[in-house]
C-alpha cells in the first residue's frame, strides 16, 4: 500500500461523507462537486481493498472497517489541526482552573477527544470536570458555581437566561440488527418504525425528546424495552429484541460481543440532536474558561 497516493483532501471528503452520510451533502460542506467525493472515496477503498461504505438509496453507512477508518482518519487531521493552531494560541503561559459540567451523553461520546485537544494546547490549565444532568448544569451556570455547562441544548426549554453556542448537529437515524425486515426497503417512516419494538434509552431525557418529535409527527410510539444502559441498548438491538431511534454521535456499528448493529435514515423530519455550550449571559469569564470555549467553539468548526 503507498500511502504517498493518499492525500489531506480525500480524508476531509471521507470524513464529510461520514458525518453527513450523504454524497451531496458531503459536497456542499467541502465546497466541491459530488463527482469528487465520489472519486475520493473510491480511490481509498481501492488503495485498502475494504468497502468504507455501504450504499442505500437514500444516503451512505459506514461499514464496521469504515468506522475504524473514520476513528483514525479523524484523529489524524485533529492532530493536524491542532498543529497549525497551536502559534495562534498563548498555550504555555495561560494558567489556572476550568469547572465544566457535562451530562452523562456528552461526557461519554463527545468531551473526551475535546478534552484531550484542549489540555495538550493549554497544558498549565487544570479541568475540573464533573457529570451531572442537565437541569443541575443550568442551574450551577445561573448561580454561578460553574462557569461553562456542555449539554444536549435541543432538550434545552429555555434558553434566555443564557449565551451559547451549539457545537455538533448530530442526525438521528434507525438502529436495526442485521437481516432486519426493515432493512429491506427503500425508504423507511416513523409509521413503519412503529410496527416493532421499540427499545427507548432514558438517560438525558431520552424519553422526552423521543417522545416530542414521535408527536410532532402524528406517530404512535411502541415502546417494547427500556433502558439507561447505551451497551445494554446496543445488545438488545444487535439480537433483535426491538429497534431505536438515536443520533450518529453515539453510534457504533457492533455491539459488545461483536454482533453487527446497522443504521438507516428515517423519511419524517426527525431532528438533529444539538450538543452545544452554555454560560450565563452578559458574564465576562474567567481567561481558562474563555480559552475553552473559544478551542471548543474552532475545533468543532462550528
Amino acid at each position: 500500500m503507498d500511502i504517498r497516493s493518499v492525500s489531506l483532501k480525500q480524508l476531509r471528503y471521507f470524513i464529510a461523507t461520514a458525518e453527513t452520510g450523504q454524497l451531496s451533502k458531503a459536497a456542499r460542506s467541502t465546497y466541491v462537486s459530488q463527482s469528487a467525493i465520489t472519486s475520493a472515496i473510491k480511490s481509498l477503498e481501492k488503495l485498502m481493498k475494504v468497502r468504507l461504505f455501504e450504499r442505500q438509496q437514500q444516503g451512505v453507512t459506514l461499514t464496521p472497517e469504515g468506522h475504524r477508518f473514520y476513528l483514525r482518519a479523524k484523529e489524524m487531521l485533529d492532530s493536524l489541526e491542532d498543529a497549525l493552531r497551536e502559534p495562534r494560541f498563548n498555550t504555555h503561559t495561560l494558567k489556572g482552573s476550568v469547572k465544566v459540567l457535562a451530562s452523562y451523553t456528552v461526557l461519554g461520546y463527545f468531551l473526551p477527544n475535546l478534552l484531550a485537544r484542549f489540555r495538550a494546547n493549554y497544558p498549565n490549565v487544570e479541568i475540573d470536570l464533573r457529570d451531572m444532568n442537565r437541569s443541575a448544569i443550568e442551574k450551577a451556570v445561573l448561580d454561578g458555581s460553574t462557569e461553562l455547562g456542555i449539554v444536549i441544548i435541543s432538550n434545552t426549554d429555555n434558553l434566555q437566561p443564557f449565551s451559547h453556542h451549539i457545537l455538533i448537529r448530530s442526525r438521528r437515524q434507525l438502529w436495526v440488527c442485521a437481516n432486519h425486515p426493515l432493512l429491506k426497503q427503500d425508504r423507511v417512516s416513523l409509521r413503519d418504525v412503529s410496527q416493532y419494538p421499540y427499545i427507548q434509552i432514558t438517560e438525558d431525557e431520552g424519553e422526552e425528546s423521543t417522545r416530542r418529535y414521535w408527536e410532532s409527527c402524528g406517530e404512535t410510539l411502541n415502546i417494547g424495552l427500556k433502558t439507561s444502559s447505551m451497551e445494554g441498548l446496543r445488545g438488545l438491538i444487535a439480537h433483535s429484541f426491538g429497534v431505536t431511534i438515536l443520533s450518529d454521535m453515539v453510534y457504533r456499528p457492533w455491539s459488545l460481543e461483536g454482533k453487527k448493529i446497522e443504521s438507516r435514515p428515517i423519511e419524517n423530519q426527525v431532528p438533529d440532536m444539538q450538543v452545544g455550550i452554555i454560560w450565563k449571559k452578559d458574564v465576562v469569564l474567567s481567561e481558562p474558561a474563555q480559552a475553552m470555549r473559544e478551542l471548543l467553539i474552532q475545533i468543532c468548526g462550528s
